[in-house]
């Protein structure tokens, strides 16, 4: 499927099944889709003035974002893999073009689609905002609700850091993340959101959802006042190792039906493309190598921690059970087993399917409950080097023994959880 996509002055012709997307503004017809007037209208309010081609890597970012959402995966050939053609309207057409390639390889990572961009004169470039606001906080934390970003944002703060803390508003977590904001003690908290609407039934795996988010970080890194003093501008993106590399935990669950919204490799191949582009923003995950369990026990303020855990949103089918944890997804599995590895008497979640050892298809007979069970028994009977297989070979994974030994740890920690609850 064919989206073009800009503001609404840009036009290029259009074929049958081809899809209008208005950057920045509202559709101008029924079968048009849209993005990003909320998001360009709070930069505004705020008076930031972020860096020219972050603005162009926002408007790509959502174009993608829209795409995500508006073509359908079962209607591709293999029920799952889609083909997705991007025209998008920028600033700098020449430069984004010697990108598209870079953004073809991540995008093909992050999403197990097949992507091709064509960039185009006529995009967004706001004029600067009569007063212009500066923002002196050290650097920029992704702040989602969920416990690892809650965590993260208590101990850069514990170490003396001043971060703006950026987040996507979400139904179910914007008061939470204003709470957390609040009490961690972060005087600065920009709450953004796409707001990409489609003509069509939306796809709901949203496998480029963490594009977005990381791109509102990027535009936030560009206002800050060391960026503009020529300093590198940190952006902490703070995800447990285990759930960043998502291992597949048999071999019928594949790549494809795991994010990787944190994987070093997408975070590698973006941050490739923000040095090419010279937007001088450094990604950063300080627990790439650590288990959730250890970033609980590790955390810098105990007492606070210890009072807002459980009020954190890990749940991956968190709004389909009316905001309440499942309790049996994999990463309400990492998590419950993290309050075991750190006390499980701290977790006050109220969780749907409470116990996991109960032999019914609602628990223990659940598909992620079973598979991390299975996952278990295969490291028991043949290894931990067998059961990662291929995990580990791409290049840009770095330190291998140390990611291996992680994803080891975390493993237990789920063992433990299961043994607790006698998982068989």
């Amino acid at each position: 499927m064919r989206l073009v996509c800009g503001p609404g002055s840009f036009e290029l012709p259009l074929e049958e099944g081809d899809l209008r997307v208005v950057l920045y503004g509202q559709p101008r017809i029924p079968s048009e889709a849209s993005a990003g007037e909320a998001v360009k209208a709070e930069l505004r309010r705020k008076g930031l003035n972020p860096h020219r081609r972050a603005w162009d890597l926002l408007s790509i970012a959502l174009s993608i974002i829209t795409a995500d959402f508006s073509v359908l995966r079962d209607d591709s050939a293999d029920g799952w893999t889609r083909e997705i053609e991007l025209d998008v309207a920028v600033s700098d057409r020449a430069f984004w073009n010697t990108m598209a390639n870079e953004f073809r390889q991540a995008l093909a990572f992050l999403t197990t689609d097949r992507w091709k961009l064509r960039f185009h004169d006529g995009g967004v470039l706001p004029a600067p905002p009569k007063k212009i606001s500066v923002l002196k906080e050290d650097c920029v934390v992704l702040l989602s609700g969920g416990l690892d970003s809650l965590v993260g944002a208590i101990d850069l703060t514990r170490d003396g850091l001043k971060p703006v803390a950026v987040s996507q508003n979400v139904r179910g977590d914007g008061l939470k993340q204003r709470d957390f904001a609040q009490e961690i003690g972060l005087t600065k908290h920009l709450q953004l959101n796409h707001v990409a609407t489609s003509p069509t039934v939306q796809e709901t795996s949203q496998r480029a959802r963490s594009l977005i988010f990381l791109t509102f970080g990027v535009v936030v890194a560009t206002s800050l006042e060391k960026y503009a003093k020529g300093n590198t501008a940190p952006l902490y993106v703070c995800e447990n190792g285990f759930i960043a590399i998502n291992p597949p935990l048999t071999g019928s669950r594949l790549g494809s039906l795991s994010t990787r919204t944190a994987h070093p490799v997408f975070l590698t191949r973006f941050q490739k493309i923000l040095d090419a582009a010279s937007l001088n923003v450094k990604i950063e995950n300080p627990y790439a190598q650590k288990t959730k369990g250890e970033m609980l026990i590790e955390c810098k303020d105990q007492i606070f921690l210890q009072t807002e855990a459980a009020h954190s949103t890990s749940c991956g089918r968190f709004q389909r059970f009316n905001y309440r944890h499942c309790g049996r997804c994999v990463p309400c599995q990492v998590r419950r087993a993290a309050f075991v590895a750190w006390d499980a008497k701290r977790d006050t979640t109220d969780y749907v399917y409470e116990p996991l050892g109960k032999d019914d298809e609602d628990h223990a007979s659940f598909d992620d409950v079973r598979s991390v069970a299975i996952a278990l028994a295969s490291v028991k009977a043949d290894g931990l080097d067998r059961w990662l297989g291929h995990t580990l070979s791409p290049p840009d994974i770095g330190d291998r023994n140390g990611v291996r030994g992680m994803l080891d740890r975390g493993l237990n920690e789920l063992g433990e959880l299961h043994r607790l609850y006698g998982v068989k």
